[in-house]
């Protein structure tokens, strides 16, 4: 008898796999027709509640029940551990090929030997990659390329331009960062390097500042203190190998 009741829930338990997969298309249809247009990427069931994941062409994400009656916009928190597990999931959705990253295009800073590698996109006028600059300065060994995202202000605009410009850039960049020391170099040399970060930006789906691109792909959204950073620097290292 129990033999009996352990294949039965075993079945049971295949046959909940097979509808939940076959409502993944059926929901990914309820979606679109509440929005109007073919824009839904992808729909996946979650362990959350009976939620699916809905990911959208333009790099959102939502969730929604299955009758598509009801769609959340906000991040699911893991109690427990407090990670933003919908962060952590645009991260992974939103990883690059670190390798074609431009990084002529970017301004360099070395800390230590500077073996580990990492890429930013930054504003100047952001406060959080201004207190990013401070927890970089506490790490050791690892090389940081600076994408100029001037996206708050002109003002962003003409000291993108200032850094790029000045005849150490890497160094003016801290300067100005972590520092506070405006820069002073000349707005007329070839800025065609920031406008094409601009263009890369928006292709990476950059919307804030700082996002931060580790050497194995994955991304990070936004200010993370260097104890956290230097977890994830430790994690996409031992990706690669």
């Amino acid at each position: 008898m129990k033999t009996f009741s352990l294949r039965a829930g075993i079945l049971a338990l295949g046959l909940a796999a097979t509808l939940a997969h076959a409502g993944d298309a059926e929901v990914k249809a309820r979606m679109e027709k509440f929005i109007g247009a073919p824009v839904v990427s992808s729909v996946s069931a979650t362990p959350y509640a009976g939620l699916y994941e809905v990911v959208l062409q333009s790099g959102e994400l939502v969730y929604v029940d299955e009758e598509v009656k009801y769609i959340f916009t906000g991040s699911i928190i893991e109690a427990g551990s407090r990670e933003n597990l919908t962060q952590a999931r645009k991260n992974e959705l939103n990883a690059i090929d670190f390798a074609t990253l431009p990084l002529e295009h970017a301004v360099k800073h070395v800390q230590g030997k500077g073996e580990r590698v990492i890429a930013t996109f930054e504003d100047p006028n952001c406060g959080f990659c201004k207190r990013l600059a401070q927890e970089i300065q506490n790490m050791d060994n690892v090389t940081v390329y600076t994408f100029l995202y001037p996206i708050l202000s002109a003002d962003s605009t003409t000291k993108s331009k200032q850094i790029w410009c000045s005849k150490k850039p890497g160094q003016a960049w801290m300067d100005w960062i972590a520092d506070g020391i405006k820069p002073t170099g000349p707005t007329d040399c070839d800025t065609k390097a920031i406008d094409a970060n601009i263009e890369l930006g928006q292709q990476l789906r950059v919307g804030g500042t700082p996002t931060i691109f580790l050497s194995d792909g994955s991304r990070i959204g936004g200010y993370v203190s260097a104890d956290k950073l230097e977890e994830a620097i430790a994690k996409a290292e031992a990706n690669k190998k």
